[in-house]
C-alpha cells in the first residue's frame, strides 16, 4: 500500500466511523468533539504537524495544484453539508464575523492559506511561462 492509499483509508475509516456513530446515536459524538476541541492550542499543533506531514507526502506523488483541484471537491462536499443548515450557519457566521478580533484569532490559519494560495498561483504562473 503506498502512503496516499493509506491515508486515504484513514480518512475513509474516520468517515465510516462518524457516519455510523451519528447514524445510531448522533449525540454520542459530542464527546469526539469536546475531547478535540477541549485543548485548542493542543489541537492546533497536532493539526499543524499532521497537516504538514499529509502535505510532504502529498507532494511526492502529486502537485499543490492538483492538491487544491482536490480540495474544491471537498470545498462543495463540505457546502452540501453546511446548506441544510443554511439558518444557523448563517447566525453562526454573522456572529463570528462581527468578532473585532477574528483575524487576531485565525491569524495562523490565515497566514498559512495566503502562503499555499501564492504558492498555486506560483505554480500555475510559471507552468505557463
Amino acid at each position: 500500500m503506498t502512503t496516499i492509499e493509506i491515508m486515504a483509508l484513514i480518512v475513509a475509516s474516520l468517515v465510516g466511523i462518524k457516519l455510523l456513530v451519528i447514524l445510531i446515536n448522533p449525540k454520542s459524538w459530542m464527546v469526539v468533539i469536546r475531547t478535540v476541541y477541549a485543548k485548542p492550542i493542543l489541537t492546533i499543533l497536532i493539526a499543524l504537524a499532521l497537516g504538514a506531514v499529509s502535505l510532504n507526502y502529498l507532494l511526492k506523488e502529486i502537485t499543490i495544484v492538483q492538491i487544491f483541484g482536490a480540495t474544491l471537491f471537498l470545498m462543495f462536499l463540505m457546502v452540501i453539508g453546511f446548506a441544510v443548515y443554511s439558518k444557523e450557519t448563517v447566525t453562526w457566521a454573522e456572529r463570528f464575523l462581527e468578532d473585532k478580533s477574528v483575524v487576531k484569532k485565525a491569524w495562523l490559519a490565515i497566514v498559512i492559506w495566503v502562503a499555499l494560495v501564492i504558492w498555486v498561483f506560483y505554480a500555475l504562473l510559471t507552468k505557463n511561462l
